[in-house]
């Protein structure tokens, strides 16, 4: 069965820096591309990075580039979100997800972690 799980979150403060962590199994990262949303309350789920599992390539929202580095390896199955120079703004709830061979953007995506909660506050 195909199974996302993050974590790494909690409370940073602005400037600071926090690492996600999603912990793939059941299938393997080569053939698929992993994405990672957040969803902040009252706003809509954004995608903020992709990559995918067979050459790399990423993707970035403008709102994450430069500050954001998305990463996988695939031996531990696992892909990581390095969230720099955080904002109060990245405040969310942070997910992963699975879905096209390519990182083309963010539709698509069919298996869904349950989230993690990233807080950005002095």
């Amino acid at each position: 069965q195909l199974q996302l799980v993050e974590s790494g979150g909690g409370l940073a403060q602005p400037g600071g820096s926090l690492r996600l962590s999603c912990a793939t199994s059941g299938f393997t990262l080569y053939y698929y591309a992993i994405a990672w949303f957040r969803q902040a309350p009252g706003k809509e789920r954004e995608g903020v990075s992709c990559i995918s599992g067979s050459n790399g390539s990423t993707d970035y929202a403008d709102s994450v580039k430069g500050r954001f580095t998305i990463s996988t390896d695939n031996a531990k199955n696992t892909v990581y979100l390095q969230m720099n120079s955080l904002k109060p703004e990245d405040t969310a709830v942070y997910y992963c997800a699975a879905g096209p061979y390519y990182c083309t953007g963010y539709v698509g995506y069919d298996y869904w972690g349950q989230g993690t909660q990233v807080t950005v506050s002095s």
